[in-house]
């Protein structure tokens, strides 16, 4: 029998539901997890402890042509460079493979990283509640329940000043075509959003993927900043490769947000430098 869950995606104590199942994988899709769950194994072999697929195609909610898979593997140890660089192929071979998606991305991590005390509310939240099980044993089962309250919030997206640097230099860094400039500005348009939702997830008293109802829900609690939080929801479904937005995003919305976030709910606990690494969270 499946729990009930309520249209802001809690449970019925009031925990945040998982979000996908491979249930709801629809039709078009059903390949494409198919051919990872029947790779990986090969591609890691003893050194794999599990792996999962988040995003929408879990969710149901994939767009053929237009969504991504995205996977994540967690390895017995750290995982190596040759790791990463099987992870990296595994991407590219679906993505050639399979027309129905649009790229992707596999994150690695160690099994003691993702449940390490450091990580219970980052990494370890991510797994539990917006990552589908492939294979192995389920992390989840090793991890605690959570709600939507501050502490989630800070340890989720509370670190968007340390990126802020970094955006500056990948746009730098990236030539004036429209086809260069697109994924930076879905990427960076999907982390605002969700940086600006989680920000009022303890008000909000809830936790959903969708893009746009994080829009909304952030811009009820600050509508002078509403339509930037939209118009970014919407670029991060359809991204336009447009420099303006990107430099719109570190020169004003990003350091608002950063400085409102620290003011709520405080700076996330530092990560040893070594092992910072794009996080998903909501900031994937």
């Amino acid at each position: 029998m499946t729990e009930a869950v309520s249209s802001r995606g809690l449970d019925a104590q009031g925990y945040i539901a998982r979000e996908g199942s491979l249930a709801r994988v629809t039709h078009d899709f059903q390949p494409v997890v198919a051919a990872a769950r029947e790779r990986i194994p090969g591609l890691f072999g003893a050194r794999l402890h599990s792996a999962y697929v988040n995003g929408s195609i879990p969710r149901g909610t994939a767009r053929v042509g237009r969504s991504d898979v995205d996977l994540l593997i967690a390895t017995r140890e750290e995982p190596t460079e040759a790791d990463r660089a099987a992870g990296r192929a595994l991407i590219q071979s679906l993505d050639e493979e399979f027309p129905q998606i649009d790229g992707g991305g596999a994150l690695l991590f160690g099994r003691g990283r993702l449940l390490s005390d450091l990580e219970t509310h980052d990494l370890g939240f991510f797994i539990a509640c917006l990552c589908t099980p492939l294979l192995g044993e389920d992390l989840a089962e090793r991890l605690p329940r959570y709600r939507p309250d501050t502490l989630l919030a800070r340890e989720t997206n509370g670190d968007l000043a340390l990126f802020l640097p970094r955006w500056r230099e990948r746009i730098a860094s990236t030539d004036g075509a429209e086809a260069a400039l697109r994924p930076l500005v879905r990427f960076m348009s999907r982390h605002l959003v969700r940086t600006a939702f989680t920000l009022v997830m303890p008000r909000w008293k809830g936790w959903t993927s969708d893009l746009h109802e994080m829009a909304d829900a952030f811009g009820a609690y600050y509508p002078t900043r509403a339509e930037q939080v939209r118009t970014a929801a919407v670029l991060g479904y359809e991204p336009r490769g447009d420099r303006a937005v990107l430099s719109s995003y570190v020169d004003d919305l990003g350091p608002w947000l950063a400085d409102e976030y620290a003011r709520v709910h405080g700076v996330k606990a530092r990560r040893p430098e070594e092992a910072r690494a794009r996080r998903p969270g909501t900031g994937l």
